[in-house]
């Protein structure tokens, strides 16, 4: 199935209390897997609920059965240390509304093992899903080189002597994982890459040369493990999100796609490109001009960061600029990232969350039609 939608949004949805409680009393060992999971099928049964109430033709589980949009790899295969929330958290994030915060990595986070896999990562997540609705179901995925933060030439060096060694054996993991979901009936799939957009800051682009390659390298390599998992996961509908960081209602990095796009955007074989613009932190339109003729461009224009609900009014006048570089009939809405990266959340009300879903399914109608 085709993936014609005007409007989606991202992935992750706010976690309810409840579920947020559950989770912290079966760390403790409070509360049985059993109770566990009946707290984030309910979670998602909600999740679905909110998404056709405000007539999204696509949606999702919200992510609720992960701590970070992330997460699954570490949770569904054996092989790492040092797995702790922070190793999704950790960096220097800004925010002119929340404060800034730097977050330590965990100093023991690595693979320190071959990967051996116990289960499916988002194959649960599906097969649920499709029980829950007739519409159309995402997965999202992380995209493999997101991992590459995972090896260390220290420590990681008595399972897999090289980076390249341990991708290999990740991205053949998220092949797999494709596979299944196509098996089970899934029709879209969405590769997450925040790693890509922090190759504009020299900071990150430090910290990731000093994995192994200089920041060319590290892209032609990225996206030639995402195009592997992409092709094993055919003929599925595949998006690529990019951001520049959110988690907590903070970012990490701020400019344009215009350093990446030309390899990003030409050479990834994703269908749709869901792309982060909802403030001068992501630069000018103008890289939509090198966007191929055959993928479409899902504009993130609704901060998911703050509660402040944004106008039609102010989508229009966003929309009437992107169009002097991309055709609109080549254009979706969504938000420019997920409403909770990891379990945390953004600080954000779930009435706004609601109220901004629902804002870019009236946009999406009324501007770019059906």
């Amino acid at each position: 199935m085709t993936v014609t939608a005007r409007v989606e949004h991202v992935g992750s949805l706010l976690r309810p209390p409840y579920l947020l409680d559950a989770r912290l009393a079966h760390a403790r060992g409070e509360l049985g897997p059993a109770a566990l999971k009946a707290a984030e099928d309910r979670a998602v049964r909600e999740a679905v609920a909110l998404q056709e109430d405000v007539d999204l033709p696509v949606v999702n589980d919200g992510e609720m059965r992960r701590d970070s949009f992330q997460a699954e790899l570490t949770a569904a295969c054996d092989g790492f240390s040092g797995v702790s929330l922070d190793a999704w958290l950790w960096g220097a994030w800004h925010s002119d509304v929340v404060g800034d915060a730097t977050i330590e990595r965990p100093p023991d986070l690595a693979v320190t093992a071959p990967l051996h896999k116990r289960r499916n990562l988002a194959a649960e997540e599906f097969t649920f899903l499709r029980c829950c609705t007739g519409r159309q179901g995402k997965v999202t995925l992380p995209s493999p080189t997101l991992f590459a933060n995972l090896w260390s030439p220290e420590r990681s060096a008595g399972a897999y002597p090289s980076l390249d060694a341990f991708m290999t054996d990740v991205a053949g993991v998220m092949c797999d994982e494709v596979r299944e979901l196509v098996r089970l009936g899934c029709s879209y799939i969405q590769l997450d890459a925040p790693h890509y957009p922090l190759l504009v800051d020299p900071a990150w682009r430090a910290f990731y040369e000093s994995r192994g390659w200089p920041a060319e390298r590290w892209l032609s390599y990225g996206i030639e493990l995402d195009n592997a998992v992409i092709d094993a996961g055919r003929p599925a509908t595949f998006g690529f999100h990019l951001c520049r960081g959110n988690q907590l209602s903070r970012w990490l990095v701020a400019g344009g796609y215009d350093p990446i796009a030309g390899p990003v955007f030409r050479g990834v074989h994703a269908d749709r490109l869901l792309l982060e613009y909802d403030d001068e932190r992501s630069g000018s339109f103008d890289p939509l001009r090198l966007v191929p003729d055959d993928k479409v461009v899902v504009l993130g224009l609704v901060t998911t960061k703050t509660s402040r609900v944004e106008t039609e009014e102010e989508l229009a006048a966003r929309l009437r600029q992107a169009t002097a570089y991309i055709d609109r009939d080549r254009l979706a809405v969504s938000p420019q990232c997920g409403f909770a990266t990891s379990a945390a959340g953004n600080a954000i009300t779930p009435q706004a969350q609601r109220a901004k879903l629902a804002l870019l399914v009236r946009a999406a109608k009324d501007l770019l039609g059906p």
